[in-house]
C-alpha cells in the first residue's frame, strides 16, 4: 500500500489532479508486487483511457521503485467488480485499520497532495479514501487499493467548482447534500436583449475556436452564468472526453495563489492550458490583481495560439475593464463581444413561467403577468418573489390568485418601485465620472463637467416627475430652457453614438446610460 500510495502521489504531480481523477482512479485497481506495478481496469473502455497515461505511470513507478520498475495494464473485470461492490458497501462506514497496517498508509503523500490541489473548490477539498478490497488469498497476493476521489459537480456564481472536467459517475451517498445541477441551454429564455449572446454560445459549441475569446457582459441576473453553465453542460454531453473547465475568476485566483505557495505551478498551468474549452465567470474580479493577470494573460495567449475556445463573462462592459490591462482587453476585443440587456417584460414573463413550472402548486398566468410588470429584469429577484409567493401560500393554506399575490408581495413591489430622486441621479453621476457635486452645480463649461451635467438633466427628465424649473434649480441653472437644451443634446448624442470620458477611459454614451440605470436600480 505504501508503494501504491507513493506511485500515485508521484503520478498526481506529473499529470495534475484533473487527469489523475479522470483516468487513473475510477474503476481502476492498483497492485504492487516488487518492482512490478499492475493496473487492473474495470473494462476495455477504462483500459483504453488508462493507456493514455502509460508513459507517466511508468515514469512515476521508476521514480519510486527505480529503473527496474515495470507497469502492466489489463482488464480484470471480476476482481474490480468485487472491489467496487465492497467499496460501495463500506463507503458510509469508517475504515477498519488492522493493527498490522503500516502507519504510513494513513499519512500517504497522496492525501496531502490531493487536498492541496483542490484548494480552489468552494467546498472543502475532496479527501482520498483508501478502500481495502479483500482477495481470496491475502497472504499470497499484495493488497490492492482503490483510491476514490469524489466527483464534485460545479455550480454557478454562488461557489462553482473549479474542476468540472470530470463528470460525476457515482451517485452521492445518502447522507451527503447534493449540489444543484448546471443550467441547460434549452431552459434559457431568449429575448431581444440576449439573442446575440445565446446564438454565439450555440455557434461556438459546433465549432470551438471560431469566436475566441467570446466576451459576454450584462447586469447581474441577466443570464450570463446560465449561458456559461449551459455551454459547459452541452460540451460535456456531446463530447465527454473533451477537456472543458468552467470556474469563476475568484476560483482561478485562489488556485493560482495556492500553486505559488507550493502546490505547483506546472500542474496548475497544465490544467488550464491543456483544455479545449475554458469558461471563466466574473472577469471583473481580476482587476487590480497583477500577478494573476499576468498568469491569465499567458494562459489566454497559449489557448489562442492552439485555436482553443475561451469564454469570459462580466457584469461590466469591456470599456469598463481597462484595469485588466490593455493587452488582455485587446485580445478580448479581437474575438466576439456580446452585451446582454436587462430582460424586458416578455422575457421576464417567460422566465417566470419556466420557474413556476417547477413548483408543485400551479401559478395563474394573471399572477405571472402582474409580477412581470412589477419587477425588473433580475432573474434572481423574480425567483425570490415566486418562491416567497408559494411559501406564503403553503404556510397560510391559501390559494394563489392575483389579490393574494398583491398582498403577499406588497412590500417587495413597493421597494422595487422606489421613486428615483434628483439626489440619487446626482450622486450616481458624480461617482461614475469622478467629480464632486459642487462641480456638477457650478458654472463650469468644461466638457469634463458640462457633459455629465447634461446627462444628469436628461436622466432627471426620464426618471423623475420633477418640473423643468425644479430640475434647473437643482443644478443651479438660471433658466429651465437649459434643461430642455440638455435633453435635446443628449438625445442627439445617443443617436450619433457619442462617447464620454470616464476615469477609466472613453465609454459609449449608451453603455454609460445602462450603467447609471443599473446603479439607480440597485440604490
Amino acid at each position: 500500500m505504501e508503494i501504491v500510495s507513493a506511485v500515485q502521489s508521484a503520478l498526481l504531480g506529473k499529470v495534475g489532479e484533473n487527469r489523475f481523477r479522470m483516468w487513473a482512479t475510477e474503476g481502476v485497481t492498483w497492485r504492487a508486487n516488487g518492482p512490478q506495478l499492475s493496473l487492473l481496469a474495470h473494462n476495455t473502455f477504462r483500459l483504453e483511457r488508462l493507456r493514455r497515461l502509460r508513459a507517466d505511470v511508468l515514469a512515476a513507478a521508476q521514480q519510486v521503485l527505480g529503473a527496474q520498475a515495470t507497469v502492466d495494464m489489463k482488464v480484470c473485470e471480476a476482481n474490480v467488480a468485487t472491489a467496487d461492490s465492497t467499496a460501495v458497501s463500506r463507503s458510509t462506514q469508517p475504515m477498519n485499520v488492522s493493527p498490522t497496517m503500516p502507519a504510513a498508509t494513513l499519512s500517504s503523500p497522496l492525501l496531502s497532495a490531493a487536498a492541496t490541489s483542490s484548494a480552489g473548490l468552494s467546498q472543502p477539498g475532496p479527501q482520498v479514501a483508501p478502500v481495502l478490497a479483500p482477495q481470496a488469498n491475502e497472504s499470497a497476493n499484495p493488497l490492492p487499493v482503490i483510491f476514490r476521489l469524489p466527483s464534485v459537480a460545479p455550480s454557478g456564481n454562488n461557489g462553482s467548482s473549479s474542476n468540472p472536467a470530470a463528470a460525476p459517475s457515482d451517485p452521492p451517498p445518502a447522507n451527503r447534500m447534493t449540489r444543484r445541477t448546471f443550467a441547460a441551454l434549452d431552459s434559457f429564455v431568449v429575448g431581444e436583449g440576449n439573442r446575440l449572446a445565446h446564438a454565439a454560445i450555440n455557434n461556438l459549441l459546433s465549432q470551438l475556436g471560431r469566436y475566441s475569446p467570446l466576451f459576454i457582459s450584462g447586469p447581474p441576473g441577466c443570464g450570463k452564468t446560465h449561458l456559461l453553465e449551459g455551454a459547459w453542460r452541452a460540451a460535456r454531453q456531446t463530447a465527454p472526453n473533451r477537456r472543458t473547465i468552467y470556474l469563476s475568476a475568484e476560483q482561478f485566483t485562489t488556485q493560482f495563489v495556492e500553486a505559488l505557495r507550493g502546490s505547483g505551478l506546472p500542474s496548475f498551468r497544465r490544467k488550464y492550458r491543456d483544455v479545449e474549452l475554458l469558461l471563466i465567470d466574473d472577469l471583473q474580479f481580476f482587476m487590480g490583481k497583477q500577478s494573476t493577470l499576468v498568469e491569465l494573460q499567458h494562459t489566454v495567449d497559449t489557448l489562442l495560439r492552439s485555436g482553443r475556445q475561451i469564454v469570459f463573462a462580466a457584469d461590466r462592459t469591456l470599456g469598463e475593464l481597462k484595469n485588466l490591462g490593455s493587452e488582455l482587453v485587446h485580445r478580448i476585443s479581437g474575438g466576439l463581444v456580446c452585451a446582454i440587456d436587462a430582460a424586458d417584460m416578455q422575457t421576464r414573463l417567460g422566465v417566470l413561467e419556466q420557474m413556476a413550472s417547477r413548483h408543485s402548486t400551479p401559478t395563474p398566468r394573471t399572477v405571472l403577468e402582474w409580477l412581470s410588470t412589477q419587477l425588473d429584469g433580475d432573474a434572481r429577484q423574480l425567483a425570490g418573489a415566486l418562491n416567497r409567493l408559494h411559501a406564503t401560500s403553503e404556510a397560510l393554506h391559501c390559494r394563489i390568485d392575483l389579490p393574494f399575490a398583491q398582498r403577499a408581495l406588497a412590500d417587495l413591489v413597493r421597494v422595487n418601485r422606489r421613486a428615483v430622486r434628483l439626489t440619487d441621479i446626482t450622486s450616481t453621476i458624480c461617482d461614475m465620472f469622478g467629480i464632486d457635486e459642487q462641480s456638477l452645480q457650478s458654472e463650469s463649461k468644461s466638457p469634463a463637467v458640462s457633459h455629465p451635467r447634461m446627462l444628469a438633466m436628461w436622466l432627471a427628465r426620464k426618471y423623475t416627475r420633477a418640473a423643468l424649473s425644479e430640475i434647473g434649480k437643482h443644478f443651479n441653472r438660471k433658466s429651465h430652457t437649459t434643461v430642455i437644451s440638455a435633453e435635446d443634446k443628449v438625445s442627439q448624442w445617443l443617436i450619433s453614438g457619442k462617447s464620454l470620458l470616464l476615469p477609466e477611459g472613453d465609454c459609449r454614451l449608451e453603455d454609460v446610460v445602462k450603467r447609471v440605470e443599473n446603479q439607480l436600480r440597485l440604490a
